[in-house]
């Protein structure tokens, strides 16, 4: 049977299991799931937070990870500035990025989500507006979402994935895990 572990990466957290190389170590993967022979599908930035999906079957972690399978994945994103329909529709389009053209993805604008505090909190600035996004994507470059809403003018303050395919974050606290099976 196929193991598929959903895990809530809190903020700083490596996505991997050990941290090579490091002068002073970094929190990993193995101070929150003690399970043989798990792996991630894919990457989640150090500071980014919200679902990563493990699990010990080649082939399943292939198509999570490999954008030529096109599984979406959604974030919720919280960005500097009022974002206006010109920037959204600029986002769902696909944005050119240094390493080429991104794929079309849907984006919609939010009102903010009821999500864990993050630790350490975003820093407010009274002076500077906000706001948060929803973005689908069924590709993943390397901190594709960030360099996304940045070539749009607001920069990401916090990136949040809470949606693999028909996996979820919901219900998980940072730091937690649940068994999905498959």
């Amino acid at each position: 049977m196929t193991r598929v572990i959903l895990f809530n990466k809190p903020y700083g957290v490596l996505p991997q299991f050990t941290d090579r190389g490091a002068v002073s170590p970094r929190p990993t993967l193995s101070a929150y799931i003690d399970v043989a022979n798990v792996y991630p599908a894919g990457r989640l930035d150090r500071d980014s937070e919200g679902l990563l999906v493990l699990t010990d079957d080649g082939a399943l972690q292939a198509r999570i990870a490999d954008p030529r399978f096109k599984l979406a994945k959604t974030y919720l994103v919280h960005v500097e500035g009022d974002i206006g329909a010109a920037s959204l529709a600029t986002l769902a389009g696909g944005v050119d990025l240094n390493d080429g053209r991104t794929r079309p993805a849907l984006a919609k604008r939010i009102a903010a989500p009821d999500l864990w505090p993050r630790d350490p909190p975003v820093r407010f600035r009274q002076t500077v507006p906000d706001c948060w996004l929803r973005l689908t994507l069924r590709e993943g470059r390397n901190r594709q979402v960030r360099r996304m809403t940045a070539a749009v003018g607001h920069p990401t303050l916090r990136l949040v994935r809470w949606r693999v395919g028909e996996w979820t974050v919901a219900g998980l606290a940072p730091g937690e895990w649940r068994d999905a099976g498959l």
